[in-house]
């Protein structure tokens, strides 16, 4: 089939390689010229024959909006966009209510996978009517995994990317926790290699993932990740998690915890600890330190 690609960086790049492999046609477009296969997203939908499927791959926010606001100018009913990034799920249920006026279809679409999905192939949580499911299947197949799982149609409009956004919660807590290990291991002077011991938990542990692999490449690059600064960015599905954990009451003190940890990575100088300070002087006689 047919399929018009916006969005062609780390993640749709790759993406639009592995669905031409699978024998699929994709058009893609992208705002550098250098790796565009159209100059416009009217070139793209031009290109295409009705009825058209557009997948759009941009950062969630101000960027899927403009585009998708966009494509509603352009499609034709009948037509269905799919959007891949990582917007949130309520963004969904508005885009599918503003398309769905012109006729349009709409399906969310979480995909994991990062920069080895071309060849591993991408987990796919998709939401949406089961009409608009079925005509973007074949591109599904193409993407996913080798083997019987990989893919899920987990619900309605929105149901993707409120699935991905849990995975992405879970994603954070686990980092935490392989994170926190490792500070301990290499803070006692019992333990003289903890890139092996790492290495050792990658076969016949219950601990053992994909994640503690990536770990393990890590540690080979940069034993001590002495390079690095401690400094952990969060992409926002994070915060999105914690929200919707208020919402339905459900307790995620693993998960919450884990995004706070980040926060506190931004602090040189945590104004927390001040207090704390403040505080074990003043009831202990407890020892601060100063700033030179």
């Amino acid at each position: 089939m047919e399929l018009g690609l916006v969005g062609l960086g780390k993640m749709g790049g790759n993406m639009r390689e592995r669905i031409r492999r699978a024998g699929h046609t994709v058009i893609g477009y992208d705002r550098n010229p250098d790796v565009a296969d159209v100059h416009s997203l009217k070139e793209l939908v031009d290109s295409l024959e009705g009825p058209r499927v557009v997948w759009v791959m941009v950062p969630a926010g101000a960027a899927t909006q403009s585009t998708i606001d966009e494509l509603a100018e352009l499609l034709s009913p009948g037509d269905i966009v799919v959007d891949g990034g990582n917007s949130r799920w309520t963004d969904d249920e508005r885009h599918a209510v503003e398309l769905g006026i012109k006729g349009i279809g709409f399906v969310d679409c979480g995909v994991s996978g990062g920069v080895w999905g071309l060849e591993n192939g991408y987990a796919l949580m998709y939401g949406g009517t089961a009409e608009h499911v079925a005509r973007v299947q074949p591109i599904f197949d193409a993407l996913k995994p080798v083997g019987e799982f990989g893919s899920v149609h987990a619900g309605k409009v929105g149901a993707g990317h409120f699935a991905k956004m849990v995975h992405n919660g879970i994603e954070y807590a686990m980092m935490q926790a392989y994170a926190e290990g490792w500070e301990l291991l290499e803070k006692v002077d019992s333990v003289t290699d903890v890139r092996e011991v790492f290495r050792s938990w990658q076969e016949g542990t219950v601990i053992r993932s994909w994640l503690l692999d990536l770990a393990v490449n890590a540690l080979d690059e940069d034993e001590h990740l002495d390079k690095l600064r401690g400094f952990a960015q969060d992409s926002g599905e994070g915060r999105w998690t914690g929200e919707a954990a208020i919402d339905n009451a459900v307790p995620l003190p693993a998960i919450t915890a884990s995004l706070f940890a980040r926060f506190a990575s931004r602090q040189d100088d945590s104004p927390q600890m001040k207090m704390i300070a403040a505080l074990r002087n003043q009831f202990g006689g407890h020892a601060v330190e100063n700033k030179k």
